[in-house]
């Protein structure tokens, strides 16, 4: 599986904090070992984002992705729980 970002994914993790970047840095590799790993709460959204799945890099920080055809991956949008599902 190859995971992909978008520009908006981008812009928004560079603004994150050094301790929530290497919380997500570790949850990556949880979630490349297993997308559905509990430990990382991966689930589908509801609603205008019923495409986007999201799994969490913390207590209120999630990661929004999309599953492109070919088995990959599109990490769409980076925040927290407000910020992503507002």
């Amino acid at each position: 599986m190859q995971i992909y970002t978008s520009s908006h994914f981008r812009r928004r993790y560079k603004k994150l904090n050094k301790e929530i970047k290497k919380r997500a840095q570790e949850r990556e590799k949880v979630f490349v070992a297993n997308i559905f790993d509990p430990r990382i709460e991966t689930h589908k959204l509801h609603g205008k984002l019923k495409e986007q799945w999201s799994y969490s890099i913390g207590y209120d920080h999630r990661i929004a992705f999309i599953f492109l055809e070919n088995g990959d991956v599109l990490y769409v949008d980076v925040g927290t729980h407000d910020e992503l599902y507002r």
